[in-house]
């Protein structure tokens, strides 16, 4: 016999990665090696960069861009987009309530291949999956078109051949391609990933790379060989801009060296595609939802364990049972949720609303408070130049020359006031601006100093002589400018302010401060050394010449929109980087309690409890930045509340990302329509207004899907258990069960084009899961009151008391059950009596006639018999008429009940 020898156990060996860890693994390597090509860019000067990528300092050729593009591909990254059709047709098929089915109707079939219940369960299991696919599709094609309408573009210098001078055009991001100049300006996102070649005081925000909130600033630190210190991390690299960042201040030239999935933020970006945070609702829904699979779970098995101990035919229990799961899964929620979103979607865009993210219209309806801007929103946005004032308060031609050689020459962020003045100057004889002066430099503007300079080259003809000097001219805050002023210019002198005269002219800046006006100082300096470059440090001894004073009226409707607002329970604050007078003064003209403003640098000394407080009492916040206009929001949501923001300013673009529902417009900077949910095309509150409605009415139809199908649920339970330990032949037959299920469940697709009552409109609506619940346990029970009803009535009155008679009883309780479920909908739809004092929409009409009709007709169908129906007598109506009648008659009486009792209804 052969011995065998024993063999050592061998080591089983470690599990591999997962698919996601492998994943995982390859986006940090490629991350890795991204970030090490762009660190060594980084290291070389700036004429190395422009010969890496083969370009110059006057941009690709239009032909030389096309062919790069063709290359390259489009400048894009991986991000959100709709799956294939069929993929997506295969998603809406996947939820829980169509896998019971789907496991429901597998079980089914292999008890018996010929059961029409496996028929009629299919139909519903396609009429749920397709019904979503299509709303879906359909919306997302909506959404498509809609966001074509808004698109963000950015400065490119190209030529239009060779020999051409270069020009520069503003492209859509996608189609900028590795070697094509850039220009930013504050406000701009950047496009792709740029080696800065020329910079002026550019700060950029990286937070979306590092989370790091102040912003960073960037240079050309090798132009001038001072090098800098030496990185792997492209993000610390002072010359490097990198996609995904944005431009806070300053202005700025740089060359594409890496566009789309080759930049550092698209090397990255895999792993930031997924499914985005479940909003509050969304979180409530799935709750309810695996709730009701939860119930299902516990009481199937109980109806099934009654039935075969009670009749004693247990395949027949096992098929009441799987008919009771179906009669139970709210199969039709995700196609009546998809529907609502999309219909949501439709109509706001048919009001001039683009929807970016479906979800969003959830939280427009839940939004108690609105921050929102001044400009644009409350006035016209309609700028012009009022008036030009000098210290004393009278108009001087001078001030207008300085402001417009200001505005004229500066190349950063050019805003509303600047064209003004620009226009202003077309119409006034007194100033004549000549080619005395060329452009020097410039310090741009930014949301911390208030103000920007130009420094220019002032040709001063001295006898045949020309003389050039440097002037330095600038525009800002009236505060800022006066701080850095030691003279001003007083009748054509040039003499000293002193404090006396620093208190006049403020008031002159204040008394305009309250008309309404918008006033801006002016200042100059001649500068004692010229020289090419100026910054920061500069803007200093500083000449006051006078005031520029703006007009931005109210707009007409403001007020009324407002008033539309406060209608609809939306407190509305404003959030304003403007001086406090003018603030108040604007809020004030459009009836709003302005009470004591408060300024954004008083709320940098309070912790957050204390914001809170301060936000919560306070209707107008002056003066504010970008990160304090983040944490009022933000103080806001502590407070509990659901917080929009309206904004479309760089300074904005934290509060929009920070804010539960971010809304911007079509005219915003790159930066704020990124960050945004929702875009205007229209900048109008009374839009809005009407936003909020349709948001609430998407939220108001959902959730009344949700408290009709809970309730109707909990209530066939009761009926169920009772009727199966009393009565000794099935109660409904699991063909019926399944069929009236199926009647209802079609008759409730037309649920999303309900309308809602205007008093459910004027409040903001939000997630109450407490309030499902108690609605589902006051409301459910009343069906089962007058199901056992017609059971009595059946079984005494009409004397279907056995089997032989069970199919009267059974059919009877068919056209009881359907009918009622149907017509609670509309005692349910409403707090108010239906028919009277509200009424559904048409489409529910519809649908409930015919379900009602359905109902009627299939005791007397050719389908009767293979459903196991018989022809119900006449008498059975009257019977039928008056349990209807007391129905709906408790379930209002107890509807009046629960409404003074809880205050709420849906």
């Amino acid at each position: 016999m052969t011995m065998l020898t024993p063999r050592t156990p061998a080591k089983l060996a470690p599990p591999g990665p997962s698919r996601r860890e492998r994943k995982a693994a390859e986006l940090e390597a490629r991350t890795r090696l991204v970030g090490e090509r762009l660190a060594a860019i980084s290291a070389r000067s700036g004429v190395q960069a422009l010969q890496e990528v083969d370009t110059s300092p006057a941009g690709l050729t239009h032909e030389e861009a096309a062919l790069r593009l063709e290359r390259h591909g489009a400048n894009t990254v991986a991000h959100e987009r709709a799956p294939r059709w069929y993929l997506q047709l295969a998603k809406a098929f996947r939820n829980p309530f169509i896998a019971v089915l789907v496991f429901l109707a597998a079980v089914m079939y292999w008890q018996d291949p010929a059961d029409p219940g496996v028929v009629i369960l299919s139909v519903m299991v396609g009429i749920s999956g397709l019904l979503r696919f299509w709303q879906e599709y359909r919306s997302g094609r909506a959404a498509d078109a809609l966001k074509k309408l808004v698109t963000t573009t950015c400065a490119v210098q190209r030529r239009a051949g060779s020999g051409s001078a270069p020009a520069t055009f503003e492209v859509p991001m996608d189609q900028v391609v590795p070697g094509d100049v850039v220009k930013l300006a504050a406000g701009d996102l950047i496009p792709a990933d740029l080696r800065i070649v020329t910079a002026k005081d550019l700060n950029v925000s990286q937070a979306a790379l590092s989370g790091e909130s102040l912003p960073v600033a960037k240079a050309d630190t090798r132009v001038r060989d001072l090098g800098q210190q030496e990185t792997t991390d492209p993000v610390e690299a002072d010359n490097l801009a990198l996609m995904g960042t944005s431009v806070t201040s300053g202005t700025a030239t740089g060359v594409v060296v890496a566009t789309g999935a080759d930049t550092y933020f698209g090397s990255m970006a895999g792993s930031l595609v997924g499914e985005r945070p479940q909003t509050n609702f969304d979180t409530g829904v799935r709750r309810v939802s695996f709730l009701l699979i939860r119930f299902m779970l516990v009481m199937v098995p109980v109806v099934f364990m009654i039935n075969g101990f009670t009749k004693g035919d247990w395949d027949e229990a096992f098929l009441f049972g799987i008919a009771v799961a179906v009669g139970l899964t709210p199969e039709m929620l995700p196609m009546v949720v998809s529907a609502n979103l999309a219909r949501g979607a439709v109509a706001l865009s048919e009001r001039k609303v683009v929807v970016k993210r479906l979800n969003a219209i959830q939280n427009l309806g839940a939004m108690d408070v609105l921050c929102t801007d001044k400009t644009g929103t409350l006035t016209e946005d309609r700028i012009v130049l009022d008036r030009y004032l000098d210290v004393h308060g009278n108009e001087d031609g001078e001030v207008l020359e300085y402001g417009y050689l200001n505005s004229r020459f500066q190349t950063g962020l050019k805003n509303l006031m600047d064209q003004a003045v620009v226009d202003r100057v077309d119409e006034a004889e007194e100033v004549v601006v000549d080619a005395r002066f060329s452009m020097v430099d410039e310090i741009p503007f930014d949301f911390a100093r208030r103000r920007m300079s130009v420094v220019l080259d002032r040709n001063s003809v001295v006898g045949d002589f020309g003389r050039h000097e440097h002037i330095m001219i600038t525009k800002g805050a009236v505060e800022e400018v006066l701080d850095l002023c030691t003279h001003m210019r007083d009748r054509g002198e040039t003499v000293e302010l002193t404090e006396q005269l620093r208190w006049h002219v403020t008031r002159i800046a204040e008394d305009n401060n309250r008309r309404g006006l918008r006033v801006l100082a002016v200042a100059t300096r001649t500068m004692d050394a010229p020289r090419e470059t100026y910054t920061v440090t500069d803007e200093d001894g500083l000449t006051l010449v006078g005031f520029l004073a703006f007009l931005d009226p109210p707009k007409a409707d403001a007020a009324r929109a407002l008033t539309g607002l406060a209608d609809k329970g939306i407190a509305v604050k404003v959030v304003t980087g403007d001086n406090e007078l003018v603030a108040a003064r604007v809020c004030a003209d459009v009836g709003i309690d302005v009470g004591h403003v408060v300024l954004g640098p008083d709320t940098d000394a309070l912790d957050d409890t204390e914001l809170r407080a301060l936000a919560a009492r306070t209707t107008v916040f002056a003066k504010a930045n970008p990160v304090q206009k983040a944490r009022i929001v933000r103080a806001l949501q502590a407070g509990g509340h659901a917080v929009g923001f309206l904004g479309d300013g760089i300074n904005d673009a934290a509060a929009l990302r920070d804010a539960d529902v971010g809304i911007s417009v079509d005219t915003a900077v790159d930066v704020a329509k990124e960050s945004a949910d929702i875009i205007l095309l229209e900048k109008d509150l009374t839009v809005l207004e009407q936003g909020v409605v349709q948001g609430r009415t998407t939220f108001g139809n959902t959730i009344k899907y949700i408290k009709m199908t809970a309730s109707s649920n909990f209530g066939n339970v009761f009926s169920v258990l009772v009727a199966s330990a009393f009565i000794p032949f099935q109660p409904m037959l699991a063909i019926m069960l399944l069929v009236q299920n199926l009647v209802y469940d079609i008759a409730q697709l037309a649920t999303p084009w309900d309308r809602m009552d205007e008093e459910y409109l004027r409040k903001p609506r939000n997630w109450d899961a407490r309030g499902i619940g108690r609605f589902m346990v006051t409301i459910g029970p009343i069906s089962s009151i007058f199901d056992i009803a017609m059971f009595l009535i059946m079984w005494h009155v009409f004397a279907a008391d056995s089997e032989a008679s069970q199919s009267l009883f059974q059919s009877g309780w068919f056209v009881e059950g359907l009918l009622s479920q149907t017509l609670v909908v509309h005692m349910i739809r409403t707090r108010k009596i239906p028919f009277v004092q509200s009424r559904a929409s048409w489409p529910v009409m519809v649908m409930t006639v015919l379900a009602v009709l359905t109902g009627l007709w299939l005791p007397f169908s050719p389908l009767a018999p293979s459903l196991g129906f018989v022809a119900l007598p006449a008498s059975y109506f009257p019977w039928l008429i008056g349990v209807l009648l007391a129905y709906c008659t408790l379930t209002q009486l107890v509807k009046t009940w629960y409404v003074r009792r809880f205050d709420s209804w849906l």
